[in-house]
């Protein structure tokens, strides 16, 4: 209601209780307000009614919602289910225009209006993680493999005559079907071993520019998070070579805004060498469910032309549920997980070293990886390794990974050997749990318990002593899901 509405409401309800209900909906106007008047990140997160009020503002704006509007095109927002339009808000234009996925659509001010806000409050919240030069983002409705190939091609209009793509190797499938999907020529470069790390072969990287020309080149792709005992790429060393050379360097930040290590790399690099862009997921850094990336980079006409390269619109669900969530989280709310994140990840790492003793095993030595352990396996267990691997997800561990270093793979007619290993010669089979985001202590106790009584049984290793409690005193919520107070506070 407004002033008038609540001056006429006076006739009915007394006016000290209405004044009461004035100043509460003033208060929530003013934190819209501010948010439009920034264009920031709130810092402290909002409440849920705060939030579906600004929602449901934002859907009267757009023309399906219209009291007098007439429809008489082929997309005209159309919801059958009741229930769909429910979840979606009323907000069913998507985002974007057949020529640009960042162009205002006229029938969709409302949609258009948040999605603005939504590229800004990320942008606000990648600076405030680190990489404070950074110049824009996107949020696209693409996961990241996907993400990384609206890159790529981005690329290859600016240079049309590259043919290969130089990837330092990570052994997951999306980022090697990206480079294909986008029609270059992978050339895979082996990782160096330094003592249990693997790290880049920045002298390879050179001669390989070099044999092949830059002209040739349409980019460097590396990478930041990666599974243990992978480390994060020297992303220095690359962009300086990537300056010198003039070839595009795209950096896949799959999961890595929620450690402030990748997210300084990815900054020095830009300020020592050539950064072109960097991607990242929404599900694995900001906890909204699968679908969505964040493209971000140091040279605004760049991300302008990726969001010109989209065919067509896009679904606007991945910028509904982030919109939702960074205004639910705040600036305060998204460091306090980065702050939780970060303390167990030292603490699952001590859990682990426990494990490890007690079987002869070690934790290996991975000091560049910030989010992924990993954990040499023994020799003598008497079922095949990644049986074991099977038994955990049995027993509801999710998220691990049993590596045997024996695997041979075939991608698009290349051949990796030692597949997931991230490395033809490996020396050492090895488990990997990763501390990322929304983790919760409850977790790491659970895991423990349950790797231990996993590797008890297939060593034949009798437990003399109980180190890390019982299942039975592990008290399970009911959903493992953050949820918030009444007053914006995280629970969990």
């Amino acid at each position: 209601m407004n002033e008038t509405s609540y001056k006429l409401a006076e006739r009915l309800v007394p006016t000290t209780y209405l004044h009461q209900a004035s100043e509460s909906r003033t208060a929530r106007e003013k934190l819209i307000r501010i948010l439009m008047e920034q264009h920031k990140c709130p810092e402290e997160g909002w409440d849920d009614a705060s939030i579906e009020l600004f929602l449901n503002d934002l859907a009267l704006m757009d023309s399906n919602n219209f009291p007098h509007n007439c429809g008489v095109g082929e997309r005209e927002a159309r919801i059958y289910s009741g229930l769909v339009s429910k979840r979606h808000y009323r907000l069913g234009h998507g985002i974007g225009r057949s020529g640009d996925i960042a162009e205002v659509q006229p029938k969709a001010a409302g949609s258009s209006l948040m999605n603005k806000l939504t590229n800004c409050m990320v942008l606000d919240l990648i600076r405030a993680t680190g990489v404070r030069k950074t110049a824009a983002c996107l949020v696209v409705p693409l996961a990241t493999g996907m993400s990384m190939v609206l890159c790529l091609l981005t690329v290859r209009q600016q240079r049309p005559g590259a043919k290969y793509v130089i990837w330092p190797r990570i052994d997951q499938k999306s980022c090697f079907k990206a480079i294909i999907t986008a029609g270059f020529e992978p050339v895979v470069i082996e990782n160096c071993l330094d003592g249990d790390e693997l790290r880049t072969d920045v002298a390879e990287i050179d001669r390989q520019i070099t044999a092949l020309k830059p002209e040739s080149i349409a980019a460097v792709m590396t990478t930041t998070s990666c599974f243990a005992p992978r480390g994060i790429d020297k992303l220095e060393d690359v962009a300086r070579l990537c300056s010198r050379y003039g070839v595009p360097h795209i950096i896949n930040n799959a999961y890595g805004v929620q450690s402030t290590k990748c997210m300084h790399h990815i900054q020095e690099a830009a300020r020592v060498g050539r950064v072109d862009a960097f991607v990242q997921s929404t599900d694995k850094n900001f906890m909204v469910p699968v679908g969505g990336a964040v493209i971000a980079g140091f040279d605004s006409a760049f991300i302008q032309q990726v969001g010109k390269m989209y065919p067509g619109r896009a679904s606007g669900s991945p910028v509904v549920d982030l919109f939702i969530t960074l205004l639910s989280m705040g600036i305060r709310g998204h460091k306090k997980l980065l702050e939780d994140r970060k303390a167990l990840k030292s603490l699952l790492t001590q859990r682990m070293e426990g494990v490890a003793e007690k079987y002869g095993l070690r934790v290996l030595n991975t000091k560049n990886n910030p989010i992924s352990i990993a954990m040499t396996l023994p020799e003598n267990m008497n079922i095949p390794l990644t049986e074991l691997g099977s038994r955990l997800f049995l027993r509801g561990v999710s998220g691990t990974r049993v590596i045997r270093t024996s695997d041979d793979k075939m991608i698009a007619g290349t051949r990796f050997i030692g597949w997931g290993s991230h490395s033809k010669s490996y020396p050492y089979a090895y488990l990997t749990a990763a501390a990322s985001i929304g983790m919760t202590e409850e977790d790491v106790d659970l895991f423990i318990q349950r790797l231990d009584k996993c590797l008890e049984k297939f060593t034949g290793t009798k437990n003399t002593k109980e180190t890390y409690g019982s299942e039975n005193d592990v008290t399970r919520r009911d959903s493992k899901s953050y949820t918030r107070g009444s007053k914006g506070e995280i629970n969990g």
